[in-house]
């Protein structure tokens, strides 16, 4: 597109530039001299020129009228294909120049940073062109991302592989090479060992058999090991003959390409999962405080000079070069209630935190049977020692817990922690907690929550050995906090509500929802996208929840067991059920009353899913309700809640009105300016930074019954965040979206197969086939594990961790 602008703009084009958006549209800003329009253009150079036939022809007139009338408010349709092609424009210039991934532009002039493995970290910008009250709005934010680095694949298969000195007569263990094999498939390479010629090819794989044992056919029926063929045709000794050869092209044609002659080439992202070390790596690399942050935006907006940018000026665009101000509100912090015994029985957080000090639970749990199980290599009496000094922590606090383990206190091998979950169980029956050291290497915790929730219906408290060994009075708190919600606690309640004060929600039972789908990591399509829907199990407190997770069809966001209906097998009568039923069944057996009032906070769906989910779940929600009661439709309140967005408050004067971190203070609500120019939407920054700039949470009312007042909501939203059960500290995303995003993580561990676990047939629609449930939409069924069975008495806790 390119060329052909470059060719024929002054003539076939009338002048004009043109924003090309990579894929089907084309816009310039005024009409092109003809309506259909064939070129022929030409890459490369002979004998490897290339012909590509362009076809333009008239789509449609942007209507900036429209735009204007719902930027004012006056039209409530966005005119999102004129935004679209306005969008286009702007990122034409930097799409030419930078690498783009998807909203983003990066580059290694704007920084890069080693973050082990063969990746680097790579530097970029976010930019988005936003409706908003006061016009449209760049929205502009500093961005990172991993690349792989342009090195030889030998030192990128050295860095992977951890291997200092690559031994070249050591052949490489299976392992090894299958790790190799996962990591180096689909990267593009190119070849060195030709002086002044570079080919490049794509990596399909690599072979199982070492260099120095691979050949190929000749013409004339001989074989001729690759070996020789370099030293033949190229003068090239390879020296790593033991170790397997890249292939590129297919299993039929394969291209065999020595590891010492290529090398990556720059410029690609790097998209499957990272390990500690560079997620760690990579927040190092982004992880700056407000004044830096902003200083970061600034100057990539001036490096951009979005003034001088000739196809911006043509289309008649001006971006300002300064952030705009808006006016914020930080809201008060709730009063929290502890128990009358405590010395301190009600408590006012400072910037959203307070401590244990001087207070007692409301509600301390009773915890008689228990036992502890340690995986690591620390010595059985530290561990007694620990455990005494935790009881005594808990009892301290409201608690009341037998000081003595039902059973002993064991540890047990690592390699047998199924096998040593199972006889703790069998050992001490009705056990109420158990205490779980963990192995000294990490990923093990999967596997105790899974065996102990799927299976034994334990409750437990993972603990990491190195924590145990340094704890503290802080830490032996934090874990009290944990282990109290566990055994059916409640650390604090909001004192408005249990004086009854919080207007629509405390005059009439309201249950409050939390739902979210995780997605399985990218590249993987066997794995299902997980639903947890979590739901209020006690009124007026607020701070008791119940979970519910489901498995569906992978990338699906709508919950597609929200709501199911299907036919007894047996007696031929319908039958209801689904996770709204669930949780609405299981609030009226907890508390006596059914809800009169639904507020229901939906994690994770984007912008252009807010029409399908409201549609979808909110018809869920309906005859959920109704197969309970045919004339029951209390009303709902539903709002999606976004916390993977590029907005960033900044104080206006920084270290003036702001944490210790030089964030803006918690509480802080904005409404207007930046907001959507009709709809009831707020970003509230409900925590205190602890490192780098915090990032508000984007709250968006799709549907609200309820009529509460902006005031109203954003209040209560930001109370509400002040009840997680984990810290003593308020938390960035209302507790029920939280609880949700955890339980859904939370069964990920599920679903790692187990021997004797039996396949589940998915089908389109999503709901699970078995004999009490009907199925879905029709379609062809998509098989994968069904997620075990979680007992009954842990699904109020799994999202506690």
């Amino acid at each position: 597109m390119t060329e052909l602008t470059s060719k024929h703009r002054a003539s076939s084009l009338g002048g004009l530039l043109v924003a090309y958006d990579g894929s089907k549209s084309l816009y310039t800003a005024g009409e092109l001299p003809f309506q259909v329009m064939d070129f022929s253009i030409k890459l490369g150079k002979p004998p490897r020129e290339t012909e590509y036939k362009v076809t333009i022809h008239f789509a449609a007139r942007a209507n900036l009228y429209h735009l204007q009338r719902f930027l004012s408010g006056k039209q409530r349709d966005s005119p999102q294909d004129t935004i679209q092609a306005l969008d286009v424009v702007l990122r034409e210039s930097p799409s030419l120049n930078y690498v783009t991934v998807s909203r983003s532009f990066y580059s290694t002039i704007f920084g890069q940073r080693d973050i082990g493995d063969g990746l680097e970290c790579w530097r970029g910008y976010y930019q988005s062109l936003r409706p908003t009250q006061m016009g449209l709005s760049l929205n502009i934010d500093i961005s990172s991302t991993p690349f792989y680095k342009p090195i030889s694949v030998m030192q990128f298969a050295q860095e992977c592989l951890n291997l200092r000195n690559a031994d070249p007569n050591r052949p490489l263990s299976d392992r090894d090479r299958l790790k190799l094999k996962k990591a180096l498939r689909g990267i593009r390479v190119e070849t060195t060992h030709q002086e002044g010629k570079r080919s490049a090819y794509k990596i399909t794989g690599i072979t199982s058999v070492p260099l120095i044992q691979l050949n190929f056919p000749l013409d004339d029926g001989n074989q001729m090991t690759v070996v020789q063929y370099f030293w033949g045709r190229y003068k090239y000794r390879l020296r790593f003959t033991s170790w397997p050869c890249l292939q590129s092209g297919n299993d039929s044609r394969p291209i065999y390409l020595p590891m010492e002659v290529c090398t990556i080439i720059e410029g690609q992202r790097f998209t499957r999962k990272l390990n500690e070390k560079q997620v760690t790596g990579i927040l190092r690399a982004t992880c700056e405080r407000p004044r830096d942050r902003e200083k970061s935006i600034l100057k990539m907006v001036e490096h951009n000079n979005y003034s001088a940018d000739k196809l911006a000026q043509e289309f008649g665009i001006d971006v300002t070069d300064k952030m705009v101000n808006v006016q914020a509100r930080v809201l008060p912090p709730p009063m929290l209630k502890y128990h009358e015994s405590g010395k301190d029985k009600a408590c006012a957080p400072s910037v959203g935190q307070w401590n244990m000090i001087g207070k007692k639970m409301i509600n301390g749990g009773n915890v008689q049977r228990w036992t502890c199980l340690n995986f690591s290599r620390l010595h059985i009496d530290g561990v007694k020692r620990f455990c005494g000094d935790l009881v005594k922590m808990c009892n301290a606090i409201g608690m009341v817990f037998n000081p003595m383990p039902v059973v002993e206190i064991l540890s047990a091998s690592a390699n047998n922690i199924e096998g040593a979950l199972k006889h703790a169980h069998q050992s001490a029956h009705n056990l109420q907690l158990l205490i779980v050291i963990l192995p000294d290497v990490t990923g093990h915790y999967g596997k105790v929550k899974k065996v102990c929730e799927t299976d034994l219906g334990i409750v437990s408290q993972c603990l990491k050995p190195d924590k145990v060994e340094r704890a503290n009075k802080q830490y032996f708190e934090n874990v009290a906090l944990k282990v109290n919600v566990k055994v059916g606690g409640r650390n604090t309640a909001l004192q408005q509500a249990l004086t009854r004060q919080i207007p629509l929600v405390t005059d009439l039972p309201t249950i409050f929802f939390g739902a979210d789908v995780t997605h399985p990591a990218a590249g993987d399509d066997s794995s299902p996208s997980i639903a947890a829907v979590v739901a209020s199990m006690d009124w007026p407190e607020i701070t008791k929840y119940k979970a519910v997770v489901s498995a569906q069809l992978p990338r699906q966001e709508i919950i597609q067991d929200l709501y199911c209906t299907g036919t007894d097998p047996e007696k031929g009568t319908p039958v209801h059920s689904g996770m709204m039923r669930e949780l609405l069944v299981s609030f009226f057996q907890k508390t006596k009353h059914k809800p009169s009032r639904i507020i229901f906070y939906r994690d994770g769906v984007s912008e252009g899913q807010f029409a399908q989910v409201l549609m979808y779940e909110m018809d869920a929600i309906r005859k959920a309700c109704a197969s309970l009661q045919e004339d029951y439709q209390p009303p709902v309140t539903f709002v999606v809640v976004q916390k993977r967005h590029h907005t960033r408050l900044f104080p206006e004067v920084h270290g003036k009105e702001t944490d210790k971190s030089g964030n803006i203070l918690p509480g802080t609500v904005v409404d207007t300016n930046i907001c959507h120019p009709t709809e009831f939407d707020f970003y509230l920054c409900s925590h205190a930074g602890i490192q780098g700039t915090s990032r508000p949470t984007h709250y968006h009312v799709l549907f609200d019954e309820n009529r509460f007042t902006a005031d109203g909501l954003q209040l209560l939203t930001n109370n509400l965040c002040y009840t997680y059960a984990r810290c003593t500290r308020s938390v960035s995303v209302v507790p029920p979206a939280y609880y949700a995003h955890l339980a859904a993580f939370r069964a990920r561990y599920y679903d790692e197969p187990l021997e004797g676990w039996d396949s589940a047939s998915i089908v389109s629609g999503g709901t699970r086939e078995s004999a009490a449930t009907g199925t879905g939409a029709a379609g062809p069924p998509v098989t994968f594990r069904r997620l075990p069975r979680i007992r009954d008495n842990v699904k109020d806790v799994m999202f506690y961790c």
